[in-house]
């Protein structure tokens, strides 16, 4: 299971790289809708919630917070690395408590945690991509199935 997780991981990891490296695409940054960039930070921002609720770490982050673009690759590369080292380390069974940002009480498994991280970054892709579209921007193609195209 935590080789199939690792994977996708990557997964989402590329593809969340290609539309930081879209959002940089020349001068396109003076067309990316201001949505998208505010998904995205949301994405990075609520996996690094979720990593420090994992670990237990309480440092305050905002989940809509904005990112600037320019700081978006910094933050998923240390979302990865953070969450690859979680699921490295952990048991997957492991239950553990956290506050959602109401101070409400919760608890989950490490296993649907990071599941979690994974749809949420693939959900939020797919409302990036529609924004583009809007914006007469061709999209990333993010399908896992065309991640998986160069591995067979």
């Amino acid at each position: 299971m935590k080789e199939y997780f690792k994977e996708l991981l990557g997964y989402s990891h590329f593809y969340n790289l290609e539309v930081i490296k879209k959002f940089n695409d020349g001068d396109l940054h003076f067309m990316v809708p201001e949505r998208a960039v505010k998904l995205l930070s949301h994405t990075l921002n609520a996996q690094k919630i979720w990593n420090n609720r994992m670990t237990a770490n309480d440092e305050p982050v905002e989940v809509w917070e904005d990112i600037a673009v320019e700081n978006m690759e910094n933050s998923e590369m240390e979302n990865f690395e953070s969450t690859m080292a979680i699921l490295e380390t952990e048991d997957l069974d492991r239950i553990f408590k956290f506050k959602n940002s109401k101070g409400e009480q919760f608890q989950n498994s490490v296993r649907d945690v990071i599941f979690h991280i994974i749809n949420h970054s693939t959900y939020h892709r797919g409302q990036i991509a529609t924004e583009f579209r809007n914006q007469g921007i061709d999209p990333i193609v993010s399908d896992f199935v065309y991640y998986k195209l160069d591995k067979y």
